[in-house]
């Protein structure tokens, strides 16, 4: 559940959505929000953490990426989730269709 509390945070998530589109480095990271680098930094060692994101060094810049293996297990995770209730949401839709044709008759 690291994962979901790390995602939790607003922060955490724009940085995730922003790697969505390609890796960055850290300062470009940085740059886009109205906060400290070093503070920047802790969100993204909360996101490596929990394996949301990995990091490769590239001289003296820190380029980040999102980590496929976090991002599968919460897949992974909604797909259990979606297993148990989309036959319960299925049965809940008929019954209301069903009552919605009888109140019509």
């Amino acid at each position: 559940m690291e994962t979901f509390a790390a995602l939790a945070d607003p922060t955490r998530r724009q940085i995730v959505e922003m790697l969505a589109s390609g890796e960055l480095a850290a300062g470009d990271i940085a740059r886009r929000f109205e906060m400290s680098a070093p503070a920047v930094s802790q969100h993204l060692k909360a996101l490596k953490s929990a394996r949301l994101v990995r990091v490769r060094v590239d001289a003296q810049r820190r380029i980040y990426s999102l980590d496929p293996a976090g991002i599968e297990g919460v897949e992974s995770w909604l797909a259990n989730i979606r297993r148990f209730w989309g036959p319960k949401l299925d049965a809940l839709e008929r019954e209301l269709q069903a009552a919605a044709e009888r109140d019509r008759k």
